[in-house]
């Protein structure tokens, strides 16, 4: 896949200054450039420098990679954040004064950052998450009785979206020890449904370690240690706790566990009724069906006709979170290369891509499959090879 076009940079900024009603002198006035710029760059007259791609991003409420593709800034963005998150939890036992928000504030800081972490805009969330992580760890440290189960709950939001970082840019030693401020954070909470939430993230470290059959005895712990799914959102949390069953016990080769994991979500996703965002995690009917193709592929190739099944009746709709979107084609593109099918498997990678660049760009997967492609499918080969070396395949 050639490096993005002037033309094709300025396309997807004129597309999404329309979709947000702007326009050109808007968009330039919002960016803190000039109207010339703005307009020059649309018509693909001109390449954007990085400053000036980084401030049309920003105005436009995007990740620069979702204007071009190639863009390098994230990247060099996420690696220079994580050694401050590390220092930021360094002590997160230690009291260290008051945080520099307001709780007000705070949770606002919050819940925008959740919302990059679901639409996988890892560039926005390295810029912003090493203070907002600091103030929810003072947070909790100087909230007032009655807010104190509040503050546990915004800490352990704020430490799941850090450890988004840091688990798919591959610190994994940060990523284990910003579960355990999650756990932390969980215990203080007192809440359960934070509890699980936080059993749900710390299936990483299983994943990573290859360890499956333990994470799922870790995760049926928390299935039985969940709240009786009497409410929508207790339905949502035991329901994500079931989906993520299903894709460990895929991985450890146990189809029955696997299968009975997924019935259990599917019901619950039919209690709750239409998909949403519970407690950070997107689950609801739509998010069963990607599960279904993520079980079929971590069960292997023989499993492959259940996953081309799924995708031949059904997609996921743009309303989901980007990154849930982009995971379904990075595994059904695995799974369309194990059944032979190289040239659906490469159109795959590409709507993957398309849909949320650095998510993909970071998957193992997309790298294993985009490799696996160019050693064996020749047509489209200069494309193919271009996004073999976007994605690090080459």
């Amino acid at each position: 896949m050639p490096a993005d076009s002037p033309r094709e940079v300025g396309e997807r900024i004129a597309t999404r200054r329309r979709a947000r009603r702007l326009t050109q002198t808007q968009l330039a006035a919002q960016a803190h450039v000039s109207y010339a710029t703005v307009r020059a760059v649309e018509r693909g007259a001109r390449c954007p420098s990085d400053d000036v791609l980084e401030a049309l991003a920003r105005a436009l409420d995007v990740d620069a990679t979702q204007l071009r593709s190639g863009y390098q800034g994230t990247e060099r963005r996420v690696h220079a954040a994580l050694p401050d998150l590390s220092a930021v939890i360094a002590g997160y036992e230690i009291p260290q004064g008051r945080p520099n928000r307001a709780p007000g504030e705070l949770a606002a800081a919050v819940g925008t950052a959740v919302e990059w972490r679901l639409g996988a805009q890892y560039g926005r969330i390295a810029a912003a998450i090493p203070s907002v992580l600091a103030d929810a760890i003072r947070y909790v440290h100087t909230a007032p009785a009655r807010e104190h189960a509040d503050a546990a709950r915004l800490l352990a939001s704020a430490a799941r979206t850090a450890d988004a970082l840091a688990f798919k840019y591959g610190a994994r030693d940060l990523s284990a020890r910003l579960i355990d401020l999650m756990r932390w954070a969980a215990d203080r909470s007192e809440d359960p449904l934070v509890e699980a939430v936080t059993a749900y993230v710390r299936t990483e470290i299983f994943f990573a370690a290859r360890s499956h059959a333990v994470g799922l005895a870790a995760l049926e712990q928390a299935v039985d240690a969940a709240p009786a799914p009497s409410s929508r959102l207790e339905a949502a949390a035991r329901g994500a706790l079931h989906m993520r069953a299903a894709v460990i016990a895929g991985r450890a080769e146990d189809a029955t566990a696997a299968d009975l994991h997924l019935d259990h979500a599917r019901a619950l996703a039919q209690q709750v009724g239409s998909e949403g965002t519970y407690l950070g995690t997107s689950f609801g009917p739509d998010s069963v069906r990607i599960h279904e193709v993520s079980v079929a592929v971590s069960l292997g190739p023989e499993h492959v006709d259940r996953a081309l099944s799924v995708a031949e009746q059904w997609r996921p709709p743009d309303s989901l979170p980007a990154e849930r979107r982009s995971g379904f084609y990075i595994e059904l593109a695995r799974a369309q290369d194990w059944a032979g099918l190289r040239s659906d498997a490469f159109e795959s990678l590409k709507v993957a891509r398309q849909t949320a660049p650095q998510h993909t760009r970071e998957h193992p997967w997309a790298r294993e499959v985009a490799a696996g492609l160019r050693r064996h499918y020749r047509a489209d080969a200069e494309s193919l090879t271009h996004f073999a070396e976007w994605i690090g395949a080459v």
